[in-house]
């Protein structure tokens, strides 16, 4: 059985122990600079080794793999040092504070040998798997748009701005489901509170016409999930609020046609259909893959190409914000 240490356990970080708890592996250490954390942590599991110090773990050659949950600022230094002594490293998105710096662990962990994992977590749930499944299937036909709010009164950050937190999500979903990143980005944002951006927009264009738009905030008094997707033949919505039926499926669109050499459209509406969906954890399925991913050697669902190509979407959207707008291409 693995040994792994959870580094932090805080907001995330008690989510990630409760998760690992229920896995096919052994919480050797978990590390926090909180006496109060640490306690509870040693209330709820008194074999588990608590510490303040990352190096009694990184030293320690029983630890097999690292999760690192500790704040952005830390992430690249933390999983550095950890790959450099030989573990395994699963680390919080972002995966690291710049594009370079994630680059550098990443080019580390092959060199190692070791696996490096992003928790892009979204990646796992039956929402996200089956919307891939649908693309891929041609079930949507050919995709036009993307259309993301995520709104929710905080939580304000003081090492990651609102498209670090919120942003990202989207970034790998598209990622993910699309299997490719766009040509250009465009963003903008602004902070009411004279430190980082609290609130901002995303345009990602593709190619083939397909555009996604992205809104984000941490200024918003109700919490808001939405995902729309249209495609040529259908279209669907994501509502990660729900608690059951997340995905909603129209039979819905529009066709453009000439009559009198002008052009007009006809619209359909046809069934709704809600599928069903596992009930699995997607935080219990994310470990699981980490610790399936280092047991038979084989890369997981969201590897470390899967961060740094986050991390690329992410880089060309905080230089826009920066620009105003401007459109920053991508590759």
């Amino acid at each position: 059985m693995l040994n792994i240490a959870i580094l932090g356990c805080g907001y995330w970080g008690k989510n990630l122990i409760r998760a690992f708890l229920t896995a096919d592996v052994n919480i050797r250490y978990v590390m926090d600079r909180n006496d109060d954390k640490l306690n509870a942590v040693k209330k709820l599991r008194p074999s588990i080794t608590v510490t303040k110090h990352t190096e009694d773990i990184f030293k320690d050659p029983s630890v097999d793999a690292v999760v690192v949950a500790l704040p952005a600022s830390e992430h690249y230094k933390t999983a550095k040092a950890a790959i450099e002594h030989d573990k395994h490293v699963l680390v919080e998105k972002p995966m690291a504070d710049s594009l370079s710096a994630a680059n550098e662990i990443a080019e580390l962990a092959d060199k190692k040998e070791k696996i490096l994992m992003c928790d892009h977590t979204f990646l796992y749930t039956d929402s996200v798997r089956k919307i891939r499944e649908l693309i891929q299937q041609g079930s949507l036909g050919s995709l036009q748009y993307y259309d993301s709010v995520r709104y929710n009164l905080g939580r304000f950050q003081l090492d990651v701005n609102v498209l670090g937190d919120l942003a990202v999500h989207d970034f790998s979903i598209l990622n993910y489901i699309c299997d490719k990143l766009p040509h250009s980005v465009s963003a903008t944002g602004i902070s009411h509170t004279g430190n980082i951006e609290d609130i901002a927009y995303v345009t990602l264009f593709y190619e083939d016409n397909f555009i996604a738009h992205i809104n984000v905030s941490w200024i918003s008094p109700i919490k808001i999930r939405k995902v729309l997707i249209g495609g040529s033949k259908k279209m669907l919505l994501f509502d990660d609020t729900e608690p059951i039926e997340k995905l909603t499926i129209y039979n819905s669109g529009y066709a453009q046609y000439i009559e009198n050499e002008r052009i007009k459209y006809s619209y359909h509406t046809g069934d709704v259909d809600t599928p069903i969906l596992s009930a699995a954890e997607a935080l219990v399925s994310m470990a699981q893959d980490f610790i399936s991913a280092i047991n038979n050697h084989r890369s997981p669902v969201s590897d470390s190409k899967a961060g740094i190509d986050t991390m690329i979407l992410l880089d060309a959207v905080q230089k826009s914000v920066k620009l105003n707008g401007r459109e920053i291409l991508i590759g």
